[in-house]
């Protein structure tokens, strides 16, 4: 079948002003060429290494705000095309929570995992990061933790939580520190 087309933001999160991340575009195999799209407008070709593409947005401005996706070619056919990744610039006001796991780091697969994102303040709600992941998992709003009941190999990785409050208007937190969870 056609190869999956991922894409990702490395370091995920809201992006603040002046900040800078990362758009990855990769593939599991194959030699062709990826091209990035924005809001469905042809932006430009990715250099790339093997099977994985980068883009990076240094000093970022509203003006990088929108839907990214990538579409993967051989021979100029495109043969598939990533989901569309939202990237968000605005104002970071509030610091960065702190993550926790327990049992701990190192953990054997079945075992269950509760990941914790305190804050200082009273946060409206906080989202969990695995770096290479689409999506945001949403931290439960009473505990701000998420429980992994069963853990497999595939739920290792680079972790990272963000929150917010929302008064007036959403104020968005920095990035918390990484955490790599390793299932064994």
């Amino acid at each position: 079948g056609p190869p999956r087309i991922s894409i990702f933001l490395k370091p995920p999160g809201v992006i603040p002003p002046g900040g800078f991340t990362t758009i990855c575009c990769s593939c599991q195999h194959g030699n062709g060429n990826f091209i990035l799209y924005k809001d469905g407008y042809q932006l430009r070709t990715l250099e790339q290494s093997g099977c994985r593409a980068k883009f990076a947005i240094s000093n970022a401005t509203y003006k990088d705000e929108g839907t990214y996706n990538c579409h993967y070619l051989e021979g100029g056919t495109v043969l598939a095309r990533s989901d569309g990744l939202d990237v968000m610039v605005t104002g970071i006001r509030l610091p960065g929570p702190n993550l926790s796991v327990l049992p701990g780091h190192e953990v054997t697969a079945g075992t269950r995992v509760i990941f914790h994102c305190t804050t200082t303040y009273r946060s409206t709600g906080c989202f969990l990061y695995l770096e290479g992941q689409i999506r945001a998992q949403v931290l439960s709003r009473e505990q701000d933790d998420y429980n992994f009941s069963h853990v497999q190999k595939g739920d290792g990785g680079r972790y990272s939580c963000q929150c917010f409050t929302k008064n007036a208007s959403i104020e968005w937190s920095a990035v918390s520190k990484t955490l790599d969870l390793v299932v064994r």
